[in-house]
């Protein structure tokens, strides 16, 4: 089966100007008499934020035209603010970092109606001897297996502390419930996820463009699911014993991401063995049709079953950095135990062109130059090969009709398009926006919002209504 090395992303990588790890937003303090936003203003968006943080999902409605030359200080200042509002919000936080080890435990409190008593313990401590690090440390979360949950849980801790890795810092959680129907993806842990996602980038210790996610068997399958659900925030993904039917998690999503998936050629349990070669060969055919997009590696372990060599999967990972600017985007939103993602990169859904479950969406991306193309589609599934003793569907083959409805908005940014001359929107084949993208503070703080990332806090936008178009 091919293997894409470690220089897969560089082709996509080269596309997005002004996307290194320096890219973004500064989160120093600054004097009040330089401050660009003014008081009134800035009371509206922290108390903004705060209602975000809370769960309420209005738009931030005020805002304020800016010259490109502002664009900087603002972005800045919007971070500052999302920050204080962090700081201020009543919450379980992550503890100060401190050596990965045994006495390195945290606890949160999972909401009661997304999972009754669900308590998550964590380990959470950096690797490493204190090296000083310019960019800050790589993070790696960690799902263990099905096994009783707090044998599994210590040896996450002792194979972790293994790994190759080093400096590095890790979040290694407990499953909060045990039994038949408790998994890494459901929502009260996706929850948790999200929780986990904010505050390391809030951390100036933690580089946001180098987080990732492996598991092992029940993690193996958690994770292979996460990577495709939050591909936008992570730098590579890593399941490792596993191989979730793909309509479980649409390789389509990992475009920019590095995915290694490895499993044993006898680990014939669930058909695993089976499913993580039809993972490598959709990766292998969106590589072909996507050169440099999609770096993978997926390995069939020749004699191997269930139990594998874990050591090689972390140390392939971290070589790998997110790019969060790519110029080809691909989503499918599917759903994750009732729940879709509200964005994805530089597209935020306002409006989904499915109804309900029966069909999803489908978004993809091209941008070359200061001309960008979307293709929204609606998908359905069909089923072509299915397991007579569990039920589980193994194969599917996908139908795409262009999107008839649905509203979206394409956030943009001077490291997407030149924001000094016109744009061009094209969406399914029919061009809806040409001019100029003007930056306005209210883009900013919504993006900011949106996805609680330095890395996007968008001074530009453009509304898209499908049914219009």
């Amino acid at each position: 089966m091919k293997t894409v090395r470690i220089y897969g992303l560089l082709m996509c990588l080269l596309f997005a100007a002004g996307a290194s790890a320096g890219s973004g937003v500064s989160a120093g303090n600054e004097p009040a008499g330089k401050r660009p936003i003014k008081d009134g203003m800035r009371k509206d968006i922290s108390a903004f934020f705060t209602r975000r943080l809370a769960g309420e999902e209005a738009d931030f409605e005020g805002g304020k035209s800016l010259k490109r030359s502002e664009v900087a200080a603002y972005r800045d200042e919007v971070w500052r603010l999302w920050k204080a509002a962090n700081e201020g919000f009543a919450e379980e936080k992550l503890p100060p970092l401190d050596s990965l080890s045994e006495a390195a435990v945290g606890r949160w409190s999972l909401p009661d109606s997304l999972e009754p008593h669900a308590v998550m313990p964590y380990y959470w401590g950096r690797k490493g001897n204190g090296e000083a690090v310019e960019d800050g440390l790589p993070m790696f979360l960690y799902l263990h297996g099905s096994g009783p949950k707090r044998a599994e849980w210590a040896a996450g801790l002792k194979i972790c502390r293994m790994f190759d890795d080093s400096p590095s810092v890790y979040f290694i959680p407990q499953i909060p419930n045990e039994g038949a129907y408790y998994r890494w993806w459901q929502k009260a842990k996706q929850f948790a996820w999200e929780k986990l996602l904010r505050l390391s980038m809030l951390d100036e210790a933690i580089d946001p463009d180098r987080i990732y996610v492996f598991g092992i068997s029940e993690g193996g399958y958690g994770s292979q699911r996460l990577a495709s659900f939050y591909a936008d925030y992570w730098a590579g993904a890593g399941p490792m014993a596993g191989g979730e039917p793909l309509r479980n998690a649409p390789p389509e999503n990992c475009a920019n991401i590095a995915f290694s998936l490895r499993t044993g050629a006898k680990d014939f349990g669930f058909y695993r063995n089976l499913l993580t070669g039809y993972t490598g060969m959709a990766m292998d055919s969106l590589g072909v049709a996507h050169p440099g997009c999609y770096a993978h590696r997926i390995e069939l372990i020749p004699n191997m079953g269930h139990g594998i060599d874990y050591r090689p999967t972390t140390p392939w990972l971290r070589r790998y950095v997110r790019n969060p600017y790519p110029k080809y985007v691909s989503w499918e939103n599917f759903e994750m135990d009732g729940r879709y993602r509200k964005g994805f990169y530089n597209l935020a859904v306002r409006e989904r062109p499915n109804d309900d479950e029966n069909s999803r969406s489908y978004y993809e991306m091209r941008v070359s130059g200061n001309d960008i193309s979307l293709r929204v589609d609606e998908v359905v599934y069909e089923t072509t090969k299915k397991d007579p003793n569990w039920g589980i569907e193994l194969r599917f083959v996908k139908r795409y009709e262009p999107a008839r409805k649905g509203k979206l908005t394409v956030y943009l940014c001077d490291e997407l398009v030149d924001l000094s001359r016109k744009v061009t929107l094209t969406v399914n084949g029919k061009k809806v926006f040409e001019g100029k993208v003007k930056p306005n503070l209210r883009n900013m703080v919504n993006s900011c919002a949106l996805f609680f990332d330095p890395r996007r806090v968008y001074p530009a936008a453009i509304e898209v209504d499908l049914a219009e178009d």
